[in-house]
């Protein structure tokens, strides 16, 4: 076998480790087909031109995928692959100068445990004390707690 077959081998073996760990998830043939080329490219260096020559394959194989390795890395590639959306929503937390223990409301959609109310014409997400509640049931305030207002039916 040629040194030029072999330095293919190698080479491709790393070009499929790096499709497997950016554009394929999971442990797929590409990581597989690569990891059977990188070693297969070492082992015939080994087999075809003896120890010494051996070494200097697994060697420069070694060195050419901390190369890969550093400018995957250091490249744009990561920002690329990333998402860069950012998340503007926020929790719904109750204002404590607009709801207190003991306010009535209603709810807007069934709480299971939790859903959305409304009390003092203003919608909040609330838990139930761990029973169900029905859409559009009466209910009270009884805690707020953590920041999460507890309500109860009105019998």
């Amino acid at each position: 076998m040629s040194l030029l077959t072999i330095i293919l081998l190698i080479v491709l073996g790393i070009f499929l480790f790096l499709v497997e760990f950016l554009l394929v998830p999971g442990v797929t043939i590409a990581g597989i087909a690569g990891f059977i080329l990188f070693i297969g490219g070492i082992y015939f260096g080994y087999d075809t031109f003896g120890t010494p020559v051996g070494h200097y394959i697994l060697a420069g194989s070694i060195v050419l995928s901390f190369i890969t390795i550093y400018f995957s890395f250091r490249g744009r590639t990561w920002k690329r692959l990333t998402l860069d959306s950012k998340i503007d929503g926020k929790v719904s937390l109750y204002q404590e100068d607009k709801v207190h223990p003991g306010d009535e409301g209603k709810t807007i959609t069934r709480l299971n445990p939790m859903g959305k109310v409304i009390v003092n014409e203003e919608i909040f997400e609330a838990a139930s004390n761990g029973k169900y509640i029905e859409q559009n049931t009466k209910i009270r305030i009884i805690k707020i707690k953590d920041f999460r207002v507890i309500v109860e039916p009105i019998e």
